[in-house]
Order: structure tokens, then C-alpha cells, then sequence
């Protein structure tokens, strides 16, 4: 087995494509976070790491995916994809798992450049690790949240299928928010016409779904 598998993955959308994060790849997305990723008088993630960009040029953001990738486990991971488009890295795609031969449950995440927001990307991007997860690795359950105000997840979460499962109260900038977890049900994904392609799987499939 290769020593480091998940650099073979690659999933394949009919705009975009998916690969596991990389040192050059990286640096790409640093670009693209000190761009911009959302309004400054908003704060759309639960870990607010885009208030530290200025300061801290990416440096921040290195190390929270090194640190996954130093901790990948078969029982505790978390794949980060750098989602490209026409070649150009437009944002990150998560989907991870813990005990996920015993549970087949993943969670997911993701952020986009502003620049690239609008365009229908993060609902395909989404997709294409939902198929991922359900068609090509056996989930049955995938879960994810998003702030009560966040209109444009909720709706994107709304239309592939997705249920409310509860809130959990957060302040990343201090001031009390509702994060609304959603859950995903396999039957109930509302799955678009086309598939996502993947390649690279055979890799490392063992080290992801024991």
C-alpha cells in the first residue's frame, strides 16, 4: 500500500473537481481565504478562523490541515478535498467519520471564495461527496449544521433532503448563536441526474471504512 493513499483519490463532478488537501494545494486556498469567504460582519463558521487571516496570513489555516492530517486514523478522519474548478482552487470540501465501520454515519463541511459563491458550486460539491459517501463507501446517515441565519446553507441542506435535528447554542465572536444541526438519511437524498466519478478509491477504501 502506498504510504500515504488518499493522494490517489479523486472525485469528479461535471464542473468541478476534488482532491484529497496537499502542501501546494494549500497555498492555493490561502489565496483564496485572504480574497474573501464571507461578509466581515457575518461570521458563518463555528470555529471563526477567518477572523484571524489578517493577522495571521494563512498561517492558522496550514496548521488545522496538517493537524488532520497528522492525526488520520481508520477509526476518527476527516478528508478535506480542495475543490477546483476549470483548474483553479475555488474552496475546500470536508467529509470525516468516526467509528464509521460500526456507525456509517460521516459529517461534512465546506467553504467557498465569495468570488465563487452564486453559481450553484457548494450544492455540487456537497453532492459530490454525499454520493461519495453513500454510493461508494456505504454510508447511511450523513450529518452537518449550519448557524439559524445562514440562509444560503439551510436552503442548499433543504433541497437535497436534509431534516433538522436539534440546535446547539455557540458565540464564536462571543455573542450567543443557534447552530441548527441537520441530518441525512441515505432514502431521503434528493440526488441530482448526474454521478460523481471517482477514482483512486481502491487506494485506500480499507484505511477509510474500518
Amino acid at each position: 500500500m502506498d504510504a500515504w493513499p488518499l493522494r490517489h483519490l479523486v472525485l469528479r463532478t461535471p464542473r468541478l473537481e476534488l482532491r484529497p488537501d496537499d502542501d501546494s494545494g494549500l497555498f492555493e486556498l490561502i489565496d483564496v481565504a485572504l480574497a474573501g469567504v464571507h461578509d466581515p460582519a457575518e461570521m458563518p463558521f463555528y470555529v471563526p478562523w477567518t477572523d484571524t487571516l489578517p493577522d495571521d496570513r494563512g498561517f492558522g489555516l496550514l496548521q488545522h490541515f496538517w493537524g488532520q492530517r497528522a492525526k488520520f486514523a481508520a477509526n476518527d478522519w476527516v478528508i478535506s478535498f480542495i475543490v477546483r474548478h476549470e483548474g483553479r482552487a475555488i474552496g475546500v470540501q470536508d467529509v470525516g467519520a468516526r467509528d464509521f465501520g460500526v456507525l456509517r454515519e460521516v459529517g461534512t463541511g465546506s467553504w467557498l471564495g465569495r468570488e465563487f459563491q452564486g453559481n450553484g458550486f457548494g450544492t455540487e460539491m456537497r453532492v459530490a461527496v454525499l454520493q461519495f459517501a453513500f454510493d461508494h463507501l456505504g454510508a447511511h446517515i450523513a450529518r452537518s449544521a449550519a448557524w439559524q441565519g445562514n440562509h444560503a446553507s439551510n436552503r442548499v441542506s433543504a433541497k437535497l433532503g436534509y431534516v433538522h435535528d436539534g440546535t446547539i447554542g455557540a458565540a464564536p465572536r462571543g455573542e450567543r448563536l443557534e447552530h441548527v444541526r441537520l441530518r441525512l438519511d441515505e432514502a431521503n437524498f434528493v440526488r441530482p441526474e448526474w454521478k460523481v466519478t471517482v477514482d483512486g478509491l481502491a487506494e485506500c477504501v480499507q484505511l477509510i471504512t474500518s
